[in-house]
């Protein structure tokens, strides 16, 4: 009765290819740290790569499960879900605009892990976990320097999405 309102399609093993992404991403954009503009090519291309990957596993896992992507609960997640995300997006875009770039780290994390707490709300109980996993990430990168939040960056888009991504895939079936 629980799961009956719950969005049930975030795919693990999705994630896990996130967090395979990610981590390159992060190796990538370290040896970019003095190269802000450039540094920022590398996690947005690592983004879109990330949506695309997400998109394709919740169709799969959805479709295999006889779940649409239109139903109650889908369209509650997306909605506590996307919100965080836009914000990122839109400071992102002030942030690069204005040179801020050791804000993005922290801003993205801790958007990130707010997506997936209000998220999970409508969805399986380790979804919270994670975003209060980025969270803390995204506290420690607010004080620290930029060289450490790009590797804050690799542990959260990267290690957590490994971690949880196998955790879902096998809790959750995949």
């Amino acid at each position: 009765m629980e799961r009956a309102g719950s969005f049930t399609s975030i795919p693990g093993w999705g994630g896990v290819g996130i967090g395979v992404s990610a981590v390159a991403a992060a190796a990538i954009a370290q040896s970019l740290i003095g190269q802000p503009r450039r540094w920022l090519t590398v996690w947005l291309i690592d983004a879109l790569v990330a949506a695309a990957i997400a998109g394709v596993a919740m169709v799969v896992k959805g479709r295999r499960a006889g779940v649409t992507l239109a139903s109650p609960a889908a369209r509650r997640f997306f909605g506590s879900y996307l919100a965080p995300i836009i914000s990122a997006a839109i400071l992102t875009i002030v942030f690069a605009s204005n040179g801020w770039f050791a804000a993005m780290p922290a801003t993205w994390l801790l958007l990130y892990g707010a997506s997936f707490i209000s998220s999970g709300a409508f969805s399986i109980r380790v979804v919270p976990i994670m975003g209060v996993c980025f969270m803390t990430l995204g506290l420690i990168a607010a004080f620290a320097p930029m060289a450490i939040d790009n590797i804050l960056l690799g542990l959260g888009f990267g290690g957590l999405h490994l971690i949880f991504g196998f955790i879902i895939a096998r809790n959750y079936g995949g």
